[in-house]
């Protein structure tokens, strides 16, 4: 019993911690941060905007008058083409839809609907990234070339990519290393090797024991086996 407590234990810590994911983003400090937050009017063309979300930071290109193009997942333009509907904020559900069926597009909203009540910071990813920004106009231009429809991955085309490729010439995202760095950590912990045997047989014992439960509780438990 013992066992098992504190595997679920080490189960839960680890999910708290993917589910507060923007600690992991590319932040390096809140004097940081505080240091290049400043006042909307004084946005220039080209600048690389940041604001943090629930579960991750989200990233932007100012484009000027008010305006930032942005990759954002979104289900919604596969079932209608009225733009009025589509240029609406986009919600949550359209969004996490957007994430799952691996379909997003570059849009260019106002700075007050991208930012979506939370404070902007700029060009924050300067001090981070190891590449000279390229000139905000050119910056701009290339974030306005790619506007339109994109396929969507969380882990390799992100909004992140997006707005690296477009300021520093080459698509890289800070918050895919540190999520990799969490989960390679999880995998690495054998006490995963445990606690998936553990779920697999209880799945078993409640639904029976079949192909459908057997294989994938192998399986899994031996990767994990051999990854740690």
């Amino acid at each position: 019993m013992k066992t098992m407590l504190d595997s679920l234990t080490f189960l839960f810590q680890k999910l708290f911690l993917l589910t507060h994911f923007n600690w992991f983003a590319a932040v390096s400090s809140d004097e940081d941060k505080n240091a290049n937050s400043v006042d909307r009017s004084s946005f220039k063309r080209g600048d690389l905007l940041e604001v943090p979300r629930t579960l991750f930071i989200h990233f932007g290109i100012y484009l000027g008058d008010n305006k930032v193009a942005h990759l954002m997942p979104d289900i919604l333009p596969v079932f209608t083409n009225d733009k009025s509907l589509v240029q609406k904020v986009v919600t949550n559900k359209r969004l996490l839809m957007g994430v799952i069926c691996k379909i997003a597009s570059i849009r260019v909203d106002t700075v007050e609907d991208f930012a979506y009540g939370s404070s902007i910071i700029v060009n924050h990813m300067d001090n981070l990234c190891r590449k000279e920004p390229l000139a905000n106009e050119d910056v701009a231009k290339r974030a306005e070339k790619l506007v339109g429809a994109t396929p969507y991955s969380l882990l390799w085309n992100n909004c992140e990519h997006f707005v690296t490729y477009c300021r520093y010439g080459s698509p890289v995202s800070l918050q895919t290393d540190k999520f990799c760095e969490v989960l390679r950590m999880i995998i690495q912990d054998q006490r995963t090797v445990l606690l998936s045997s553990m779920l697999g047989i209880a799945l078993m014992l409640f639904i029976g024991v079949t192909p459908l439960t057997m294989v994938p509780t192998f399986f899994i438990t031996f990767t994990i086996w051999m990854a740690g």
